[in-house]
């Protein structure tokens, strides 16, 4: 073979790789923790067989909540004006509630992690990194974003990194502008105050519909970072958006009770400040196990960004609806009957006003309605808002399927007139306290047609003198799946837990989707969740997955607390692998002896 007939063989070869199932990957099972001792800590893999080869990876901490960096606190909470907000005793507040966090690279190769904290008010950090030579991810500075031109940052969930390279955030459980309206505003929703340099009475003064939007931050430097609120693609509970590799479609999932499965699609690729949102519909086919539907769709309009900050600043829930109580489970003629959502049990009358004050109710008041009160108008217009918890969103590339996590499959996923009321009752499956993640079939288009259960948890009594005494779901199976993350190329899926009594010690999972294998890959401390797994194929030569421990001893378990640096929640990533992006080059996958030749082939 001559000398350009092989490089066009190995060009060949190294694309082939690129989009084959060629990848392999096992972990080193990690054991549930049984002793104190081991309750206490992170257990993760210590090693990976990659593509046939051994490596040693292990959990590594880049920050914990407190830690310093350069002159920034990681996780230090900032009111509107830039001050620390302070607890009555004086001290600053740090929030030991990390979330998601990517990893991006600027265009000169600089490595920066942006950070969330799941908190009121919430905060994003921008770290800048030091990548060694061995791959060890160290952090080099760390400082808050400014969120204060969008009037502070609310609830910063999961998050996923676009296409683009921009990290994408979220703002769950959007606080409910009906009370506002009705002036029995929650302490859960008047923390926010604090921003404002406001005690929780004065929360009257906040704008609800400021909050529960997909928040894109893109970093040029560790000086420049903008933040920006995508308004247009509706508001939630957002607990995470995923942009498909269109660059344009993007899935958003809505947390909590009576909530819904929403889809952005963008007018330009890379741009997702104005498009069109729909919602979905369950048209069940089976209530069989963890249930199967096809998916339909419902316009819910066009929108821009510019358009629906103008709609905040004019608008309240009193403009927008009309609403009369129910009689005897019945709506008024012309008024719709809707779950409205997060309360398993409360029904509502709607109907849409003149919002715009034109003097007809059209498409424009219906425009408003669908980015301000998304949810709500969602269920007026027939989508089906009864998922329980919906959690993580990833997408396989190889096979064409979106994966979103179901923490609990129960309230209005059941056949449960209870938690049902004022809908449709459109998902009828049966009860899974312990969840399970689901596979959506998606077209050419990137629309989802087919919805139904991949993997599930069990529901499990341990005897009283078993050491798994107290865990509700079997330990040899996922417990309430939270954020996820696909390996593409390894047809793996990495599934995090956010579980209560479903196993003491949280975990995170490597699921093997051709033989259906589950393995132990992290445990977390007592308390503490899994948060931000998320995969990066190739950073330098190596591969990460990002992982945080967020609330140790704070979500159960408070009586084990020993001391207050236990509670310190650790943002951290299992790693670092060999790159697994399909590439034949490298020295991680190939004698480095040839890597020259190789990619001179390759060109």
């Amino acid at each position: 073979m001559n000398r350009s007939k092989l490089a066009l063989a190995v060009a060949s070869a190294i694309a082939a790789m690129a989009q084959a199932h060629a990848g392999s990957i096992e972990f080193t099972g990690v054991d549930v923790p049984v002793t104190d001792a081991a309750k206490r800590v992170i257990q993760a893999s210590p090693s990976a067989v990659v593509d046939g080869r051994t490596a040693s990876i292990g959990f590594h901490t880049i920050l914990r909540s407190g830690d310093s960096a350069g002159s920034g606190v990681f996780g230090q909470i900032y009111d509107q004006s830039g001050a620390p907000l302070q607890t009555e005793d004086g001290a600053n507040v740090i929030s030991n509630d990390n979330d998601f966090a990517s990893l991006l690279q600027n265009k000169r190769g600089q490595l920066f992690m942006v950070s969330h904290f799941e908190s009121r008010p919430a905060a994003m950090y921008l770290t800048e990194l030091r990548q060694t030579r061995t791959g060890d991810l160290q952090a080099v500075r760390t400082r808050a974003l400014d969120f204060s031109q969008v009037n502070g940052g609310w609830v910063h969930c999961a998050g996923s990194v676009t296409p683009w390279g921009s990290h994408l955030g979220s703002e769950e459980y959007e606080p409910d502008a009906k009370q506002w309206r009705d002036g029995n505003i929650s302490d859960y929703n008047a923390a926010m105050a604090a921003y404002f340099g406001a005690s929780a009475s004065a929360a009257t003064d906040m704008n609800p519909y400021d909050y529960g939007y997909p928040v894109e931050v893109k970093v040029d430097s560790f000086s420049a970072a903008s933040v920006a609120k995508h308004y247009a693609m509706g508001r939630i509970a957002l607990e995470l958006a995923y942009v498909m590799p269109d660059g344009k479609t993007a899935y958003m999932s809505d947390d909590g009770t009576n909530t819904g499965l929403f889809r952005f699609v963008a007018d330009a690729e890379g741009d997702l400040s104005a498009g069109t949102l729909w919602a979905a519909k369950w048209n069940q086919k089976s209530g069989t196990g963890t249930g199967y539907a096809k998916l339909s769709w419902v316009n819910l309009g066009h929108a821009s960004d510019a358009q629906v900050k103008d709609w905040i600043a004019s608008y309240k829930f009193a403009d927008i609806f009309d609403e009369v109580a129910p009689v005897s489970g019945a709506c008024d003629e012309g008024y719709t009957s809707i779950n409205a959502g997060h309360d398993a049990a409360t029904q509502q009358c709607l109907k849409l006003r003149d919002v715009n004050g034109d003097g007809v109710v059209d498409v424009a008041d219906e425009a408003i309605a669908s980015r301000l009160e998304t949810r709500r108008w969602a269920a007026m217009e027939g989508a089906t808002t009864e998922f329980r918890k919906m959690e993580g969103i990833t997408f396989n590339p190889d096979a064409g399927q979106l994966y979103i996590s179901i923490s609990e499959v129960s309230k209005g996923m059941e056949d449960d007139k209870g938690s049902d009321v004022g809908g449709p009752n459109s998902i009828r499956v049966a009860k899974n306290a312990c969840g399970a993640v689901y596979a959506l079939d998606v077209d050419g288009n990137y629309t989802a047609t087919d919805m139904y259960g991949l993997v599930a948890g069990t529901p499990k009594t341990y005897a009283v003198d078993s050491p798994y005494y107290g865990n509700t779901c079997d330990l040899d199976g996922i417990a309430n799946p939270d954020n996820i993350t696909y390996l593409p190329g390894y047809n793996t899926l990495i599934i995090g837990e956010d579980t209560g009594t479903g196993h003491q010690n949280d975990a995170i999972w490597s699921y093997n989707l051709d033989s259906g294998v589950l393995t132990r890959i992290e445990t977390t401390p007592y308390g503490s969740e899994t948060t931000s797994p998320y995969f990066y194929p190739n950073i330098n030569g190596y591969a990460y997955i990002m992982s945080v421990v967020q609330h140790p001893y704070g979500e159960s378990d408070q009586d084990k607390l020993e001391s207050a640096d236990q509670a310190r929640a650790y943002t951290g990533y299992i790693g670092p692998f060999p790159r697994m992006d399909g590439k034949l080059t490298g020295k991680n996958t190939l004698n480095p002896k040839s890597k020259g030749w190789l990619d001179k082939l390759a060109k």
